[in-house]
C-alpha cells in the first residue's frame, strides 16, 4: 500500500519530464543562414521570443501582459520618427482614435495620396501608438503620409470591433481621397485585418482601395496550413500556433467560428480585390498563410505578387529599420503602391 503514492509520483514525474522533452523538442536550431544581411542575422540568431507561451487567464492578466509589451514598444519610438524623419500626431477617423504619420518631404507623386496602416499584434497586442512603428517606417521610406488606426481590442472589443473600426476608417478617409487614391497595408494580424476590410467593402458595395500590401498575413485563424506544423519551433518570433498566439484567436473570435471570412478571410469569397503583394519569410510559421492567400488570389483573377525573404522568422522585416531586409519591405511596397494609386483629386 505504501508503494501506491510512490509509484503515481514516479509516473507524475516521468509525465512531467515527457511533457518537458515534448515543448523543448519543437524549439529547433539551424545555423544562422550566410545568405541574410549581417544587420539581420542576430535576429535570425536569437532564441525564441520569451513570451510565446504566455498564456494569460483573465482580462486582467491580458490586459497587464499587453500593456507591458507596448510600454517597450514606445520607448523605442521617438528614435524610430527621428531616424525616418516623420510627424506623428493624433486624431480620429470616423471616431475611431488614429494617427497621421507625415514624412518631412512627401513625394510629388504621392500628393493627393494616403495609405490606411492596421497594425499587427494577433488582435491584443500594440494598442496605441505602439502599433505606429510600421506606418511610420513606410511614411518614411515611401514619402507618403499615413493613417494609422488604433482599432479597438479584446478582451473588452473583441469581433467584430476590429474590422468595423477599419470600416469605419476607410470610409472616413473616402471622404477626402478617391478610392483609387487610397492604399492599405499591414502586417500579421494587420494583414489578415487589410484582407478582411476587402471583404467588408465588397460587402458593403464600396469602392476598392488602388492596391494592398499585406505582410505576412494572419489569413486562417485555425491551425491549418503546412507551415504551422513544418514551422513550429523554427519561427523564433511567433514559435508556435499553441501559446499565446492561439489563445488571441479564440479571445478575438469571442465564439464565432474561427473560419468565418471576417475573421479567417482565406475562407471568403476575394474575387475583385485590389492588386496585391504579400510577403513572408522562409522560417515564418505563416508562410502557408501566404502562399495559400496568394494562389486563392490569383485562381480569382486578381493581380497578386508575391516575396518570400531568406531567412527571416515572423515580420523579422519590421525589426531592424535599417537593414537590407527592411529595404527591401518598404521599397518594394513603395514601388507597389506608386504603380497602381492615381494621384489626382479631380473625381472620386
Amino acid at each position: 500500500m505504501k508503494l501506491k503514492p510512490i509509484y503515481l509520483l514516479l509516473l507524475a514525474c516521468a509525465s512531467n519530464l515527457v511533457s518537458a522533452q515534448a515543448q523543448l523538442i519543437n524549439i529547433q536550431h539551424f545555423p544562422t543562414p550566410a545568405t541574410v544581411s549581417q544587420e539581420i542575422q542576430p535576429l535570425v540568431s536569437e532564441q525564441p521570443f520569451p513570451d510565446w507561451n504566455e498564456h494569460p487567464k483573465t482580462p486582467q492578466a491580458w490586459k497587464q501582459w499587453v500593456n507591458q509589451l507596448a510600454h517597450d514598444t514606445i520607448k523605442k519610438l521617438p528614435a524610430l520618427r527621428e531616424q525616418m524623419h516623420v510627424s506623428v500626431e493624433s486624431t480620429k477617423l470616423a471616431g475611431v482614435p488614429s494617427f497621421i504619420i507625415t514624412p518631412q518631404q512627401i513625394a510629388a507623386n504621392n500628393a493627393h495620396r494616403v495609405l490606411l496602416h492596421l497594425h499587427g499584434g494577433g488582435y491584443v497586442l500594440n494598442p496605441g501608438e505602439a502599433g505606429t512603428d510600421e506606418a511610420i517606417m513606410m511614411a518614411g521610406y515611401g514619402k507618403i503620409k499615413v493613417f494609422s488606426i488604433d482599432y479597438r481590442m479584446p478582451p473588452d472589443h473583441p469581433f467584430p470591433a476590429a474590422i468595423d473600426d477599419a470600416l469605419a476608417a476607410y470610409q472616413a478617409l473616402l471622404k477626402t481621397y478617391p478610392a483609387k487614391n487610397i492604399g492599405v497595408f499591414g502586417t500579421s494580424t494587420g494583414g489578415g485585418m487589410t484582407l478582411a476590410l476587402m471583404l467588408k467593402i465588397k460587402e458593403n458595395n464600396l469602392p476598392m482601395p488602388a492596391a494592398i500590401v499585406v505582410g505576412t498575413p494572419w489569413t486562417d485563424l485555425t491551425k491549418t496550413g503546412d507551415s504551422y506544423f513544418t514551422h513550429e519551433g523554427i519561427d523564433n518570433v511567433l514559435v508556435s500556433y499553441d501559446g499565446w498566439l492561439g489563445d488571441a484567436a479564440k479571445l478575438y473570435a469571442n465564439g464565432h467560428d474561427l473560419k468565418e471570412p471576417l475573421l479567417s478571410p482565406i475562407y471568403g469569397n476575394v474575387a475583385g480585390f485590389p492588386p496585391t503583394l504579400l510577403v513572408t519569410g522562409t522560417r515564418d510559421l505563416f508562410l502557408s498563410n501566404t502562399i495559400r492567400m496568394h494562389l486563392k488570389l490569383r485562381d480569382a483573377g486578381s493581380i497578386a505578387d508575391l516575396i518570400v525573404l531568406e531567412g527571416l522568422s515572423h515580420a523579422q522585416y519590421l525589426m531592424i529599420p535599417d537593414s537590407p531586409e527592411a529595404k527591401r519591405y518598404f521599397n518594394t511596397s513603395a514601388a507597389f503602391f506608386d504603380k497602381y494609386l492615381t494621384n489626382t483629386l479631380l473625381s472620386k
